[in-house]
């Protein structure tokens, strides 16, 4: 005979089941599928960037053990299309939103 009483699960919370899990944040990650640095299941939630305290949309590189991010320079593009990025130094914080 068990003493163990079960709960009811409240209407409207989500079960912990169907909550995905959220991977921890590489130290190096790059938005560029055909990076070394992707990993896709870290964009599968909404991720924010802190740089130097302010928070950034624009994003495209980071390396936290390093203190850098790759951000557009403007509207200029390489041959290729993509845009030139210029590298930042500074604290870089990852975090889900």
């Amino acid at each position: 005979m068990s003493t163990t009483t079960e709960l009811p699960e409240a209407p409207g919370l989500p079960d912990r089941a169907e909550t995905p899990a959220r991977p921890e944040f590489p130290d190096h990650l790059s938005v560029d599928p055909r990076s070394p640095h992707h990993v896709a299941a870290v964009f599968e939630h909404d991720i924010g960037i802190r740089f130097n305290d302010k928070e950034r949309n624009d994003v495209e590189e980071y390396c936290i053990s390093e203190g850098w991010i790759k951000v557009p320079a403007g509207r200029a593009l390489d041959r290729k299309g993509k845009p030139l990025l210029i590298k930042l130094k500074g604290r870089i914080e990852a975090f889900y939103r």
